[in-house]
């Protein structure tokens, strides 16, 4: 696991495991504050570790950006923290989670001890703000890559962590294009000294505003491959002949994922762009 103090309080993690995938831990004088938790139970009891034994603290918070596993499934390592995320959050892990984590349970050993800990204060609009230490953090909306996306700004130091609403690249199977673009413009107009991917490494506040052109581009090109395919006769072949380095990526993202989350990108938008045109000649 990578690890990286990004300023003064504020560190990072990142899994060497699973798809690059971060988490974040703000330290104040008594507690600390962890945003999102990693993909695999060592790797979360590695950071836990670290909190612990060398900043000295026990972790008090727990902001879940998003529900998907390699964010939440830590809580329960968290032992008496309390649980923040946005309320659709909650419901997703109720719907969705409990179930992925008894199928994951039974075809991996690794998942045997992990068990779903629900957010226990949650919020559905507007800002909310919490004090770690000297750091004012502020928790706000960030859809698109999933309906229940949130982003915590450290405001004294303009770094926000994005969770899964900007990432090397744009992942929105269990999203929406338009939501996650607005993220991305309205994190671009924050004047941030480093964005913390939800996956992938930091960005610097000289690399922001080419980061979000870079992946406005994408969406763009890819909402325009899905609209076009749906007009052809071979659909499948003309979204295999755009591959991610067409669309203005690069395969190297993610650990290798990237390839595969690109066609994923591309059929689902290909199947919502069907649906829309078969709905109109109803």
């Amino acid at each position: 696991m990578h690890r990286e103090r990004v300023s003064e309080n504020v560190y990072w993690f990142q899994s060497e495991v699973y798809a690059q995938v971060t988490a974040g831990v703000v330290v104040g004088p008594q507690w600390a504050l962890v945003i999102d938790t990693l993909a695999l139970p060592e790797e979360t009891l590695a950071m836990r570790d670290y909190v612990e034994h060398e900043l000295g603290v026990q972790v008090r918070y727990i902001i879940n950006t998003h529900y998907h596993a390699d964010h939440t499934w830590g809580n329960c390592f968290f032992p008496g923290a309390t649980i923040i995320s946005h309320s659709l959050c909650r419901d997703l892990l109720i719907e969705r989670g409990i179930p992925a984590l008894e199928n994951a349970r039974k075809q991996n050993q690794t998942f045997r001890q992990v068990k779903i800990v629900l957010p226990h204060l949650t919020f559905s609009e507007g800002t909310l703000n919490l004090r770690v230490g000297k750091k004012n953090l502020s928790i706000l909306p960030a859809p698109g890559h999933s309906p229940d996306g949130i982003a915590v700004l450290v405001e004294e130091d303009r770094v926000l962590f994005a969770g899964d609403s900007f990432m090397p690249l744009p992942y929105v199977v269990d999203g929406n294009t338009e939501d996650i673009t607005t993220s991305i413009k309205k994190i671009g107009r924050m004047g941030l000294e480093n964005i913390i991917q939800g996956h992938g490494d930091i960005i610097l506040r000289g690399e922001i505003d080419a980061a979000v052109k870079e992946n406005l581009n994408y969406l763009t090109s890819i909402r325009k491959v899905a609209r076009t395919a749906v007009r052809r006769r071979a659909p499948q072949d003309y979204m295999d002949e755009n591959n991610i380095e067409s669309c203005g990526k690069s395969r190297v993202y993610l650990g290798g994922l990237a390839e595969e989350l690109h066609r994923r990108n591309l059929l689902a938008l290909y199947l919502e762009e069907k649906d829309a045109k078969e709905a109109g000649k109803d």
